[in-house]
């Protein structure tokens, strides 16, 4: 048996990681272990439990106020112990989260072969986003073996000098993650929460990447205020990250604001209802921007650069950066052009058909000279 080792600490970790280490506990060839990081606590706790895993190791790493270094530090040795005592073959990352790049450096210091999932996402910028676009870029310099999700992120591999037999096109797990989440019937509190609409058309918001604090959050939010004055048929709701930067603002501008609902992250299920049942997203967030045009809502992008180029090409998603008049253009043009929202809506997806965490377990056998290479996904 083949001893894998599959590390994540954040919530969008753990959701897009989860079908893979179910897929891959259900072959005999492989002996899976999970260890998290827990760069995210609450949040990836909820996860955990929706999928029915637990964690064989479990750093805790989460202290209010740490920086980058120091959460990159307490990882690294950390892992060093969790890799002692597991001796695995192999290490799965997911991404570009401080903990797959600390993960994977502590795999390469230990001589440990990494796989990395989701690989290949490039924005061309450094500085967007930050410091996730280091991370990526850094992870696939030290991976083994690259599980792409889709063709435009191989070839951004293959320009950077990765070998063609390294990498397959798997499709992106999330898709295999929401596939299972949204055949769930939505609980009481989410239907509770849909009610409140009144029948009234949901914008579902969310904003917390680092590059987006200070002056672009509060342009989001003031973007959101002129909203729901300019359309009193729209129900907001906006997704609150827990970090104290991200609420504080967010409360300051929306907090009494008609119309405007403020959650707390919901568990990973309720949060996919409410895109089933939403008309629209507007979101800072990468996986949002694969999970939504599987559901057939179009996508607003509040950041100034993509990393997932396909969803542009595909007509799935539309950029609004971080500027005040120019989200309110975006989001009014959807509300009120049903021929352009319509477009994009009824776009393919190019993100996944829920079978990544399949190929992902049959490249690996490949990889290990005990299988046939998978096909790669294609949209």
């Amino acid at each position: 048996m083949q001893k894998v080792l599959v590390v994540f600490g954040t919530r969008p970790e753990a959701i897009k990681m989860a079908p893979v280490v179910l897929e891959l506990a259900k072959l005999e060839e492989f002996q899976v272990q999970v260890a998290v990081t827990a760069q995210h606590r609450e949040l990836l706790d909820q996860v955990l439990e929706l999928f029915g895993i637990k964690a064989d190791f479990d750093l805790n790493l989460m202290s209010p106020g740490q920086s980058l270094h120091q959460l990159t530090a307490r990882m690294l040795v950390g892992l060093e112990d969790v890799l002692e005592r597991s001796q695995p073959d192999c290490v799965l990352v997911h991404g570009d989260t401080t903990t797959s790049f600390g993960a994977a450096l502590a795999a390469f210091y230990g001589k440990v072969k990494i796989g990395h999932v989701e690989a290949g996402l490039r924005s061309g910028s450094l500085e967007f986003p930050y410091p996730e676009e280091g991370n990526r870029l850094l992870t696939s310099r030290i991976a083994n073996w690259h599980f792409a999700p889709t063709q435009g992120a191989r070839d951004n591999l293959l320009s950077e000098g990765i070998t063609p037999d390294k990498i397959v096109v798997t499709g992106n797990t999330v898709i295999d993650a929401l596939t299972q989440a949204a055949a769930w019937p939505a609980s009481e509190e989410i239907q509770k929460l849909l009610a409140r609409a009144q029948g009234r058309k949901i914008l579902l918001m969310e904003a917390h990447r680092r590059e987006s604090w200070g002056e672009p959050l509060r342009n989001i939010c003031q973007a959101a205020r002129q909203l729901v004055a300019d359309f009193p048929d729209l129900e907001i709701f906006f997704s609150v990250h827990p970090n104290p930067i991200v609420r504080g603002t967010v409360e300051e501008i929306l907090g009494d604001k008609e119309r405007v609902q403020l959650l707390s992250p919901l568990p990973y299920d309720g949060w996919v209802q409410l895109m089933k049942s939403c008309h629209l997203i507007a979101t800072d967030s990468g996986g949002m921007q694969e999970e939504a045009p599987a559901l057939g809502r179009p996508v607003v992008v509040l950041r100034e650069r993509t990393e997932r180029p396909e969803g542009l090409d595909a007509g799935t998603l539309t950029l609004a950066g971080t500027d005040r008049e120019q989200i309110v253009h975006k989001i009014s043009k959807l509300l009120s052009d049903t021929t352009l929202y319509r477009k994009m809506a009824q776009a393919p997806n190019p993100y996944g058909d829920g079978k990544a965490s399949r190929r992902i377990g049959e490249a690996l056998l490949y990889f290990w000279g005990k299988g046939e290479r998978p096909g790669d996904f294609s949209w």
